[in-house]
């Protein structure tokens, strides 16, 4: 919608309506990388049939509990005169204890096949603020790996229950850590701080990239990734497909560098289209050539 402005009547000039949230923008650029997923959560009402159909059109697999309350509708709304987005993110349903508790089963069935786990996106109403450290405590009891895209307190709880990384963006490792990002080497200080509450690997995104801190053969490696600047189309989504290119790349085996230059790619080349999480696997193959990996300073660490 060009020429955003608050008050007016806009046409729009062009559209497109797809299942979304976190997990399932994950999911959906996983599949695209031409990794095996299983993407699931909560379903409600017409809205979850929706979301079900869909995702079974793209051929992503599928297994949501279904609940009473009716799952919510999000709208992004981006003008390309200026590359900006504004979004609306209605309430959302309510889950129950029993809906909850038989989610918590079902990620147990899956998680039995599973290699690693996403944990990704804010947590429904009526779904405990320390759900996501619950669900870490089982994956770990399996030997799944576990990896967290949230925030809030969620991320808090998360964070405390030892998973095997996080990847906050720049605004959700503030809220963490518990102040703002003024000196570049504050974000740096921020991963470290991450890493002394729990998990074992952490990731602060951003527009230009990422500063990490990772396990490289077993030692703390310290890098900024970054990426030449592109021109977008749209950034919405651009974080969730950033998890899955260090998902796919983690999944099937890659060391720790490799596999952030690969999530930065995923980030970048997804600027490039109408939608969250879809990828051209060509295009991430050309950003990942370009993308610069230094390692920083253990000072800048905590």
């Amino acid at each position: 919608m060009p020429g955003l402005r608050a008050g007016h009547r806009h046409r729009s000039v062009d559209a497109a309506t797809l299942p979304g949230g976190k997990g399932v923008n994950v999911a959906r650029a996983l599949k695209a990388l031409g990794q095996p997923v299983i993407a699931t959560g909560f379903a409600g009402g017409s809205a979850g049939s929706r979301i079900v159909e869909a995702l079974t059109e793209e051929s992503v697999l599928n297994d949501f509990v279904r609940i009473d309350d009716e799952s919510r509708t999000n709208t992004a709304v981006l003008d390309p005169t200026s590359g900006q987005s504004t979004e609306i993110n209605e309430r959302g349903p309510v889950v129950s204890e029993a809906e909850y508790q038989q989610f918590l089963e079902k990620l147990r069935y899956l998680g039995r096949g599973a290699k690693l786990c996403v944990l990704a996106g804010s947590l429904p109403l009526g779904v405990p603020v320390d759900a996501y450290a619950t669900m870490i405590a089982d994956m770990k009891r399996m030997g799944v790996e576990t990896i967290v895209d949230t925030e809030g307190e969620p991320l808090m709880h998360a964070a405390k229950a030892v998973p095997d990384a996080v990847t906050p963006n720049l605004v959700e490792a503030e809220g963490l850590v518990g102040y703002e990002f003024t000196e570049d080497e504050d974000a740096a200080n921020a991963v470290g701080e991450i890493v002394q509450m729990g998990p074992l690997e952490a990731v602060v995104t951003m527009a230009e990239g990422c500063v990490a801190k990772l396990l490289n053969d077993g030692e703390p490696l310290l890098v900024k990734a970054t990426v030449p600047t592109q021109d977008v189309r749209s950034a919405i989504g651009s974080g969730d497909a950033f998890l899955a290119g260090y998902v796919a790349s983690r999944y099937a085996g890659g060391e720790a560098l490799e596999c952030i230059r690969q999530a930065v790619a995923c980030g970048a080349e997804s600027t490039r289209h109408f939608g969250a999480g879809i990828l051209d696997p060509a295009g991430v193959h050309e950003l990942a050539a370009v993308v610069s990996v230094r390692a920083l300073s253990v000072s800048a660490a905590v």
